[in-house]
């Protein structure tokens, strides 16, 4: 029997990357529901292809006919009463709606590579109807990892990560006994501005922000890149996935990007995982666990590799992964407001509202103007976003 996945961000780079890994794989996969957030037209287009009844748009506004827009795509030059659906497709709108595409009975896995904090109640409802998933959406252990980790806990194997370091780090622990591990070390590429001081930072421009030197992902993680808050974030995640504290989560520049991380154990052994820089291999291994199938693409040559370097991150330079780490010990609802403020800062800087550096301080400003609290629910975590987007949206 096939795997009948959903697919939560379906129009979004890691969603298609998804849908690609599932051509290659059609009688492994089966994709049963899709989602995302306003791209009517080319989810309608994704839902014909896989033949998909069950789908929902995030936007609600778009019930009501309003342009079908994607911030990354541009405009699809239909909104959703006018796209070409499946017959006998079911299409909902709201966030409820892509939740209760997660709890459906033909539904096995759900991956989740929803932006933002907007994926954490679909994570939550996914873990919570005793489903698989499988999570590229980082912000909803960021924002909810003290919620999420009980579900998951509760089902051995019904988290899987999808992030490239995340996922390796998972497999380097396969087979390996927890309380033997040393260290856990993610590897960050250092972006477009490795080696740039504070002062260059204050005039890159949006397009230099946004090449990327060995990622091709979507636009908020790319800037996340840029300023090294993705790796804060990735540590956060880490911190929840693997239960370790902050003290065995190191982070390492490696500008090559084959590493995608390592696992240090007490013996002073080193298991490092290495790969090709293409996420559907991440992907595809969170959809085949535990078992492996066919590279979906050519494999690593060792041969014309050349080298491997390593160095320090800046966290003077590029101090939103300082102001990450520091959100991550303090803890409970810290990483929330860490989280809900960048957003607003990516998105005023990718709308030209605000500099690069800017982020920085949007976010720190937020950070020290909260009161954290310890995690209760849900509906407490999304007032404390509310409330941290309203106060960041205040500093531009």
């Amino acid at each position: 029997m096939p795997l009948k996945i959903a697919v939560l961000g379906s129009t979004g780079s890691v969603g298609r990357q998804t849908l690609e890994v599932v051509r290659g794989n059609p009688e492994k996969v089966r994709v049963v529901a899709l989602a995302a957030h306003r791209n009517a037209a080319l989810l309608a287009e994704q839902a014909r292809e896989f033949g998909v009844k069950r789908i929902a748009l995030g936007a609600e506004e778009l019930a009501l006919g309003a342009q079908a827009v994607d911030g990354s795509m541009g405009t699809q030059g239909a909104d959703a009463s006018t796209v070409v659906w499946p017959d006998g497709a079911q299409i909902t709108y709201g966030a409820q709606a892509v939740e209760e595409l997660c709890a459906g009975d033909e539904v096995d896995l759900v991956l989740n590579a929803l932006v933002g904090a907007a994926g954490l109640r679909a994570s939550y409802a996914t873990l919570k109807e005793g489903r698989t998933l499988a999570l590229a959406n980082k912000e909803s252990l960021v924002v909810g990892g003290d919620l999420l980790m009980p579900l998951a806990a509760a089902r051995p194997g019904s988290l899987l990560p999808v992030d490239s370091e995340h996922s390796a780090i998972f497999q380097s622990l396969i087979g390996e006994a927890r309380d033997e591990v040393a260290n856990i070390w993610l590897t960050a590429s250092g972006g477009p501005f490795r080696g740039r001081t504070r002062a260059q930072l204050e005039q890159v421009t949006k397009d230099e922000a946004l090449a990327h030197p060995t990622w091709l992902m979507g636009p908020k993680i790319t800037i996340d890149c840029a300023t090294l808050m993705n790796k804060g974030l990735e540590a956060i995640e880490a911190h929840h996935l693997f239960a370790l504290p902050y003290e065995q989560i190191r982070i390492v520049v490696h500008p090559q990007s084959c590493i995608h991380s390592m696992v240090e154990y007490v013996d002073g052994s080193v298991k490092a995982h290495l790969g090709v820089t293409d996420m559907r291999m991440p992907i595809q291994y969170a959809l085949s666990y535990p078992a492996r199938w066919g590279a979906p693409m050519p494999p690593l040559d060792f041969t014309q590799l050349g080298q491997l370097t390593f160095e320090a991150p800046d966290q003077d330079t590029f101090g939103c992964l300082r102001l990450a780490l520091e959100a991550g010990r303090i803890g409970g609802t810290a990483p929330a407001v860490l989280n809900a403020a960048n957003e607003v800062a990516v998105a005023g800087y990718l709308a030209g509202r605000c500099g690069f550096t800017d982020i920085e301080r949007i976010v720190e400003a937020t950070l020290e103007a909260q009161s954290p609290q310890q995690v209760e629910s849900l509906e407490q975590l999304q007032e404390i976003d509310v409330w941290a987007r309203v106060f960041a949206e205040g500093l531009y």
